[in-house]
Order: structure tokens, then C-alpha cells, then sequence
């Protein structure tokens, strides 16, 4: 009884601390949030001018992150909507609307009249309920200079037939935040967990709230047992029979010392269960140890809570582990897959299976190296040696930008594969080698905060970012997965590296008001587009590829261009050996671009 009274009072003193703190926030955002307000409403005022929808068939969407990305119910047709973008100076909200087409892998943009606002980290979920209809609540809005936030706790539908924006505004809604998770349990939408943010102060939330997709009500939950930690950006899917959902990972932050805030990776698990009928339902935490598997490893910013079908299987990629002590903070970034087996209560890393023309070099392979029988013995001599042949290895791989900057990148991969790239990194360490190896195999960069969906059993993965020191680098580019045959990557759409913006501390301000307020929500001038036409006529004539010039040979006869040009982009300080690497990958990259 003792132990029990102490629990509660535990229990009950973190929620009047939690209670505390909110109120300190939302007091200190209010004057933050009323001023953003007033940019909003001049949004809301431009978009009260559309009085008809209008769709367009368009490229495809400018780089972004934190947008939502959903597959329609009814047609082959993925739904984009808002993101972020940052190019250094400047954030960039976005309400664009876009329709991608499968089959013909085309984008399409919809102008319907009175829509959201502009917002990133928002929550969208889709239902088949009324011809289709797209969900959406929460996110943030931020002022051009990043400085002040706005965290909306609005309540929005799409119907997509007809095409019609609704605003759903009803009473007990949560409050406002972003990095929240929402998903579709029965005729429910449930909200967990989220972020709000002023310049000063911070608030973390592990409250759980229902709408009742038939009623049209907010109910706050009062789940019993022992649930997750305040967090945002965690994955968040409903159990495969619907009576509850699953709850891993995320992130939130924590001051130490005084106002010095460090950040929390999570990587526990929570089930939210429900008994009862709807009338007397009743909702309860309990924690979730996966048994066996080989798990992630802990990062923030990874993409998931996508059930795949019957299969009953969450998936998780890529994502941020931040290093970051008072002074510094460095990320490694991941492009790994696991799936994680609801049923089984299972994670595994996924692993490509490539083509049946690669499985069969494979086989060959085997046999002439002694096949299985081989293997059997090394894995029973690495558990005799105290090594799980299950744990993950880490491949560090590196990245050259157009500028020449090095972007390294660890990445977690499962034991079959680590170990036969350990072993030719064993017996050959030529350099060129190990590009061609890695040149052969096509899958998305290493990133965070990007958008995926499934649909029709293949997985859609969209956008997101990654950096290279202080410069962020925000992608545009659409891979798709076949879940079923997990042969290989497919590449829908390839990033434009001429799409890439960042402005330095050293770059002039010299854009007015007007034209800042256009391009905080997603416009772009008529002067970025001629400034950017200008800067790709004046770019320098690199050495051309000869007619039948092989690569080898083209990098010996311009090997001195291409050093001389790393050491322009890399500083007198690089060390040669690094420079001599970067020139040769520099070469490479253009002469596989002609």
C-alpha cells in the first residue's frame, strides 16, 4: 500500500508539474502566436479569393520536409500537402496541394478555395467514409526568420468528392502543437503526444485524445498503467484487429542546467489497448519488450507507423542520431528499413533481395566459394567467439556534394550483407572498387523527416533532408519500394541538384517585405528564377567526355582539373590524400552526368 500511495503521488505531481508548465508556455507564446496571427489571416485572406477548384498538371514539388503524404482510397494517386523548407535565410511554409499519378507518374496541383493555412509537422489521416476524405489537425507555423512559431489545433477535412476544404470546429479539441501522431482506430482518429514552442520555453506531450468520426467530438482519454514519456515524432500504427495501437520511439527535449536544453531519443515501446464496448470502453497502457529480432538503432526524425496489410508489419526508415554536447551538435543520418511484425512482436532489418538475374550471379557465387556449408561454420565460430550473428554492422559510406564538401554516413545493415562487404573491404581496398560496388546498388540517401505512404502493397517514399556541416540540404526526390518482392528501389523521380538553395552568412538581404511574405508561404519570384537561369549559364565548362572515352581514362587525362578544382572547394588546410579522393569522385559524378 505504501509503495502504491507513493506511485500516485509520484504520478499525480508530474501532471501538476506538467499543468504548471504548460500554463508558463502558452502565457509567454500568446504575444509570439498573436502576431503570426495577424500574417495567417492575410494567408487566409489571399486564399478567400479562390472561388472555383482548378488542377494543373505541374513538375513535381519543390524540395520540403515534414509535409504528410497519403495514398488515396479510392484511386492509384498519392496525396501531398504542405512541408517546410529552410534555405539558410529563410523558412518557407507551404499549403500547396498535389495529386500524384501511379501509374502515368505524374504530379497534378489543386487549388481548392479555402484552404488550411500554411503549416509543417502536421498530422493527415485518409478514410473511405463519404467518396474519400483526407484528415488533418495540428502543425506548426513559423515566422520567415525561424524566430517565433504558431501551433495550430485546428481540425481540418478534404473531401475528394467532390474536391471541397472544411474546417470541422467543435469544442474540446487538444491544444495546439506540432510532431504529434494521429491515426485511424476504428471510426476514430487518436492524437498522441506533440510539441508547442515559444522562443523561450518548450512543452512536451504525452496526452492521448479521440474524434469520433461519427459524432463529431473531442474526447481527452485517461488511459490507466504506466504509458510513454512526453515526446513528439515518435511512430505511432493501429494493431492489426483495430482495438488499439502501438507507440515506439520519439523525441523530446530537457534542460539540464539553466537554459541549456539537451535532447532525448526514445526507443521504448507502448501498447494502447482498448476493452469494452463503445459505450463503456476503456483504454490502458502497458509496455512492450520486442522478443528476439535485431531493433534500430535509436534515432529521432525516422520515417514509420505504416501497416502494411495482413502482414500486420510497421515500418521505420532512415532518420538522425544527434551527437550534440554544449558546444556542438552533429547528426548521423540513416537510409535503413526495419519492419516491425505487430503479431510477432518482432523487429527486423529489411533487406533487399535484388533481381532474379542478381540472385542468380549470387548462386554462382556460392558455389564456387564453397556455399553454404561455409557460412554454417563462420556463423557457429562468431558464437563461439561471443558475437550475435544477428546484430547489425555499421557501413560508413561517403558523400561528395557538387561544392566538394564529404558527407559521412553510418549505416546500420543486416549480418548477410555487412559481411560480405567486410570481406571484399578485406581483400581489396581499392577505392575505385568500392565506388563501383556502391555505385550498383540504388536506394535513397541517408535523410530525416521525410514523407511515406503505402499503397497497393509498394512503399512511397518522398523528400526530406540531410546536412553537410552547417548546410542543410532538403530533398525532392520519390522512391518506391515493392513491400512483397523487396527486390529493390525504384527511382520515380530524381533530385535536381540545381533545385538546392542555401544562403550564407556572407549572402546580401536585400528581398522587401512583400516579396518575403509571397515566399513564406511557397511562391517564388520572377528575380529567384532569372537569378537562377543566370547562375546555370555561368557556371564553368568542365573538361568534356570524348567520344568512346572510357572513365578511367577520362580521369587520367583531367585528373589535374579536377584536383585543382577540389582544392578550390575544399581550402589549402585539406589533407592531399582527402582532396585526391574527392577529385576523383567529383570526376565521376560528371562523367556519369553526360
Amino acid at each position: 500500500m505504501g509503495k502504491k500511495g507513493k506511485k500516485e503521488k509520484k504520478v499525480k505531481g508530474a501532471e501538476k508539474t506538467a499543468a504548471k508548465m504548460e500554463k508558463k508556455v502558452s502565457k509567454r507564446s500568446k504575444r509570439e502566436e498573436e502576431d503570426l496571427e495577424a500574417l495567417i489571416a492575410e494567408f487566409q485572406q489571399l486564399d478567400a479569393k479562390k472561388t472555383q477548384v482548378v488542377e494543373s498538371t505541374c513538375p513535381p514539388p519543390s524540395p520540403r520536409l515534414n509535409a504528410s503524404l497519403s495514398a488515396h482510397p479510392d484511386k492509384d494517386e498519392l496525396i501531398l500537402f504542405g512541408g517546410e523548407f529552410f534555405n539558410g535565410k529563410k523558412t518557407y511554409l507551404y499549403n500547396d496541394l498535389f495529386m500524384y499519378n501511379i501509374k502515368k507518374n505524374t504530379w497534378a496541383k489543386l487549388d481548392i478555395p479555402n484552404p488550411p493555412p500554411p503549416r509543417c509537422a502536421h498530422q493527415a489521416v485518409v478514410v473511405a467514409q463519404g467518396g474519400g476524405q483526407l484528415w488533418l489537425f495540428g502543425g506548426e507555423f513559423a515566422s520567415p526568420d525561424g524566430e517565433q512559431f504558431y501551433h495550430y489545433k485546428d481540425l481540418w477535412v478534404l473531401h475528394l468528392n467532390p474536391l471541397k476544404w472544411e474546417q470541422i470546429k467543435t469544442p474540446g479539441a487538444p491544444s495546439g502543437r506540432s510532431g504529434h501522431r494521429m491515426v485511424l482506430c476504428k471510426r476514430q482518429l487518436l492524437v498522441f503526444g506533440g510539441f508547442h514552442e515559444s522562443t523561450r520555453d518548450y512543452i512536451y506531450y504525452n496526452d492521448v485524445h479521440c474524434f469520433s468520426l461519427d459524432s463529431f467530438s473531442w474526447t481527452r482519454l485517461a488511459p490507466s498503467g504506466s504509458g510513454p514519456g512526453p515526446r513528439s515524432a515518435c511512430l505511432m500504427t493501429a494493431t492489426p484487429d483495430h482495438s488499439g495501437l502501438v507507440v515506439y520511439g520519439g523525441y523530446s527535449k530537457s534542460r539540464a542546467k539553466k537554459d541549456v536544453d539537451k535532447g532525448v531519443i526514445h526507443s521504448d515501446m507502448f501498447l494502447l489497448k482498448r476493452d469494452g464496448k463503445d459505450d463503456q470502453e476503456k483504454w490502458a497502457w502497458s509496455r512492450v519488450s520486442p522478443g528476439g529480432g535485431v531493433r534500430p538503432v535509436p534515432r529521432s526524425g525516422f520515417t514509420g507507423g505504416v501497416c502494411v496489410g495482413a502482414g500486420a508489419r510497421a515500418l521505420l526508415f532512415g532518420g538522425v542520431c544527434d551527437d550534440e554536447d554544449e558546444e556542438t551538435l552533429e547528426g548521423e543520418f540513416f537510409n535503413d528499413l526495419y519492419l516491425y511484425d505487430i503479431t510477432k512482436n518482432r523487429w527486423h532489418p529489411a533487406q533487399l533481395k535484388g533481381t532474379k538475374s542478381e540472385r542468380k550471379k549470387r548462386r554462382r557465387g556460392k558455389r564456387a566459394g564453397g556455399g553454404e556449408g561455409d557460412g554454417g561454420q563462420s556463423e557457429e565460430k562468431a558464437e563461439e567467439d561471443g558475437a550475435s550473428p544477428q546484430e547489425p554492422t555499421e557501413i560508413i559510406k561517403e558523400i561528395v556534394t557538387e561544392d566538394g564538401t564529404v558527407m559521412t554516413i553510418r549505416e546500420a545493415v543486416p549480418v548477410a550483407r555487412a559481411e560480405s562487404e567486410s570481406e571484399d573491404e578485406e581483400e581489396d581496398e581499392e577505392e575505385e572498387d568500392e565506388g563501383a560496388a556502391a555505385a550498383s546498388l540504388v536506394e535513397p540517401c541517408a535523410r530525416s523527416n521525410a514523407m511515406a505512404t503505402v499503397k497497393g502493397g509498394r512503399l512511397y517514399l518522398y523528400g526530406g533532408m540531410f546536412e553537410v556541416g552547417d548546410k542543410q540540404v532538403t530533398l525532392a526526390d520519390l522512391y518506391s519500394l515493392d513491400l512483397h518482392k523487396m527486390d529493390k528501389w525504384d527511382v520515380l523521380q530524381e533530385m535536381d541538384p540545381k533545385a538546392q538553395e542555401w544562403l550564407e552568412e556572407s549572402d546580401e538581404e536585400d528581398e522587401d517585405d512583400e516579396d518575403g511574405d509571397e515566399e513564406a508561404r511557397g511562391g517564388e519570384s520572377e528575380e529567384e528564377s532569372e537569378e537562377e537561369e543566370s547562375e546555370s549559364e555561368e557556371e564553368a565548362d568542365h573538361p568534356c567526355v570524348q567520344a568512346g572515352e572510357s572513365l578511367e581514362e577520362y580521369q587520367r587525362r583531367t585528373e589535374a582539373y579536377w584536383l585543382k578544382l577540389a582544392r578550390a572547394n575544399m581550402g589549402q588546410d585539406a589533407k592531399d590524400k582527402k582532396v585526391q579522393k574527392v577529385s576523383v569522385a567529383m570526376a565521376k559524378v560528371f562523367y556519369e552526368d553526360q
